[in-house]
């Protein structure tokens, strides 16, 4: 096995049991690593990655063999799809036999109100990570603005926010 699939590997597993209240509060530590510390892409590939994993049909994590497609072909695929959801899948199903196993005591509900402001912290973080990189100019800055502002303040349904983006973004906009 190549020093890259192990690399992959380790990153990858260590994310898993990093991906606390959903895959894409780990997104900051995977740019970090495979964009800052093993310069396999640069911070705009990776957004675009990304970009294209969300516009996917499937689950919101498709951004992790995509990387590892990026890396090292189909072995890539491979082992960044095993290491990243295989251990999170063990510890999930052991995580929820406890919490059953314990769901009539006091401090369970102590628990899940911690881990609601911990979650909302390392979502916003991915979301400043993926701004960061896709967001180079001043106009597309914008357009993240709006689009989010938009998306929290009224009723939209997130396509026709995304729609109305990539609108903006296509007609060019961003070649200002």
């Amino acid at each position: 096995m190549s020093s890259v699939l192990i690399a992959l590997a380790l990153i990858f597993t260590q994310l898993s049991l990093l991906a606390f209240g959903g895959g894409n509060t780990i997104l900051p530590e995977m740019q970090r690593q495979v964009v800052e510390i093993h310069h396999w892409m640069t911070a705009q590939q990776f957004g675009a990655m990304f970009a294209l994993a969300q516009a996917a049909p499937g689950p919101n994590m498709m951004i992790v063999p995509l990387v590892g497609w990026h890396v090292a072909s189909w072995p890539g695929v491979l082992v960044t799809t095993l290491a990243k959801f295989g251990p999170s899948s063990l510890l999930t199903g052991i995580a929820m036999q406890l919490w059953e196993r314990f769901k009539d005591r006091p401090w369970r509900r102590i628990v899940q109100a911690g881990l609601v402001p911990m979650t909302v912290g390392l979502v916003t973080a991915s979301a400043a990570v993926i701004t960061q990189a896709s967001a180079h100019e001043w106009i597309l800055a914008a357009i993240v603005a709006v689009c989010t502002i938009a998306a929290l303040t009224t009723r939209l349904h997130p396509l026709l926010v995304l729609a109305f983006g990539a609108l903006v973004g296509l007609s060019g906009v961003g070649q200002i």
